[in-house]
Protein backbone atom coordinates (compact mmCIF):
# COMPACT_ATOMS: atom_id res chain seq x y z
CA UNK A 1 0.00 0.00 0.00
CA UNK A 2 1.49 2.89 -1.28
CA UNK A 3 1.58 6.77 0.82
CA UNK A 4 -0.51 8.37 -1.43
CA UNK A 5 -4.12 5.99 -2.35
CA UNK A 6 -5.00 6.52 -5.90
CA UNK A 7 -8.89 6.19 -4.80
CA UNK A 8 -10.63 9.30 -5.29
CA UNK A 9 -13.26 10.89 -2.72
CA UNK A 10 -16.35 9.42 -3.79
CA UNK A 11 -18.72 11.13 -1.43
CA UNK A 12 -20.96 13.94 -2.79
CA UNK A 13 -21.30 17.83 -0.95
CA UNK A 14 -25.11 17.66 -0.42
CA UNK A 15 -26.60 21.26 -1.47
CA UNK A 16 -29.16 22.73 0.45
CA UNK A 17 -32.60 23.02 -1.36
CA UNK A 18 -33.54 26.70 -2.91
CA UNK A 19 -34.53 29.52 -0.49
CA UNK A 20 -33.13 27.04 2.70
CA UNK A 21 -30.58 29.09 5.50
CA UNK A 22 -27.38 26.88 5.89
CA UNK A 23 -26.38 28.56 9.49
CA UNK A 24 -23.43 26.97 10.95
CA UNK A 25 -23.61 25.79 14.25
CA UNK A 26 -20.59 26.90 16.67
CA UNK A 27 -20.12 25.61 20.37
CA UNK A 28 -18.32 28.08 22.49
CA UNK A 29 -17.49 27.04 25.58
CA UNK A 30 -17.33 29.64 28.70
CA UNK A 31 -15.54 29.17 31.70
CA UNK A 32 -17.17 28.20 34.96
CA UNK A 33 -16.50 31.10 37.29
CA UNK A 34 -13.59 33.68 37.13
CA UNK A 35 -11.23 31.27 38.66
CA UNK A 36 -10.76 29.61 35.51
CA UNK A 37 -10.13 33.17 33.57
CA UNK A 38 -7.64 35.18 35.62
CA UNK A 39 -4.72 33.47 36.62
CA UNK A 40 -3.23 36.83 38.53
CA UNK A 41 -2.64 40.15 38.58
CA UNK A 42 0.79 41.01 36.27
CA UNK A 43 3.22 43.20 38.14
CA UNK A 44 5.99 44.55 36.53
CA UNK A 45 7.48 47.80 36.89
CA UNK A 46 5.75 49.16 33.97
CA UNK A 47 2.37 47.56 34.66
CA UNK A 48 2.78 49.57 38.17
CA UNK A 49 3.71 52.93 36.54
CA UNK A 50 0.52 52.08 33.60
CA UNK A 51 -2.14 51.69 36.56
CA UNK A 52 -0.75 54.41 38.83
CA UNK A 53 -0.83 56.79 35.79
CA UNK A 54 -2.98 55.54 32.76
CA UNK A 55 -5.52 53.61 35.61
CA UNK A 56 -4.98 50.26 33.28
CA UNK A 57 -4.61 47.28 35.14
CA UNK A 58 -2.87 44.26 33.61
CA UNK A 59 -3.83 40.21 34.34
CA UNK A 60 -2.31 37.08 33.13
CA UNK A 61 -5.48 35.24 31.65
CA UNK A 62 -5.80 31.79 30.78
CA UNK A 63 -5.07 31.20 26.88
CA UNK A 64 -9.15 30.64 26.06
CA UNK A 65 -10.37 33.43 27.94
CA UNK A 66 -12.56 36.03 25.76
CA UNK A 67 -13.05 39.15 26.21
CA UNK A 68 -16.56 39.35 27.58
CA UNK A 69 -15.54 36.39 30.07
CA UNK A 70 -12.62 38.62 31.54
CA UNK A 71 -14.97 41.62 31.88
CA UNK A 72 -17.39 39.06 33.83
CA UNK A 73 -14.91 37.99 35.90
CA UNK A 74 -13.51 41.80 37.02
CA UNK A 75 -17.27 42.47 37.60
CA UNK A 76 -17.56 39.60 40.02
CA UNK A 77 -14.33 39.48 41.48
CA UNK A 78 -13.35 43.42 41.92
CA UNK A 79 -16.97 45.07 41.77
CA UNK A 80 -15.62 47.88 39.06
CA UNK A 81 -16.75 47.99 35.36
CA UNK A 82 -13.55 48.23 32.80
CA UNK A 83 -14.56 51.20 29.75
CA UNK A 84 -12.05 48.77 27.53
CA UNK A 85 -10.31 45.41 27.63
CA UNK A 86 -6.88 44.95 25.59
CA UNK A 87 -6.09 40.96 24.99
CA UNK A 88 -2.56 40.05 24.04
CA UNK A 89 -0.84 36.71 23.29
CA UNK A 90 2.32 35.77 24.07
CA UNK A 91 4.38 33.09 21.75
CA UNK A 92 6.68 30.61 23.63
CA UNK A 93 10.16 31.62 22.81
CA UNK A 94 12.99 29.23 21.61
CA UNK A 95 15.28 29.19 24.50
CA UNK A 96 18.71 27.20 24.99
CA UNK A 97 20.04 26.17 28.38
CA UNK A 98 22.71 24.30 29.56
CA UNK A 99 23.25 22.88 26.02
CA UNK A 100 19.57 21.85 25.84
CA UNK A 101 16.80 23.47 23.58
CA UNK A 102 13.55 24.37 24.58
CA UNK A 103 10.30 26.69 24.28
CA UNK A 104 9.36 29.19 26.72
CA UNK A 105 5.65 28.56 28.11
CA UNK A 106 3.17 30.64 26.14
CA UNK A 107 0.98 32.67 27.84
CA UNK A 108 -2.20 35.55 27.82
CA UNK A 109 -2.28 39.11 28.98
CA UNK A 110 -5.68 41.16 29.41
CA UNK A 111 -4.99 45.23 29.93
CA UNK A 112 -8.09 46.34 31.87
CA UNK A 113 -8.91 50.16 31.38
CA UNK A 114 -10.84 51.56 34.13
CA UNK A 115 -12.53 55.32 34.53
CA UNK A 116 -11.00 57.71 36.68
CA UNK A 117 -11.37 57.31 40.25
CA UNK A 118 -11.95 53.52 40.31
CA UNK A 119 -9.12 51.71 41.75
CA UNK A 120 -8.21 47.56 42.02
CA UNK A 121 -6.26 46.74 45.05
CA UNK A 122 -4.15 43.81 45.11
CA UNK A 123 -3.79 42.24 48.79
Amino acid sequence: MGIFSSKKNTKEKKTPAKGAVVVEKKVVTQPASFNDVLLRPHITEKAGIKASEENVYTFEVTKGASKPSIRKAIIDLYKVTPVKIATITITGKRVVMRGKAGVTKATKKALIYLKKGETIEFV
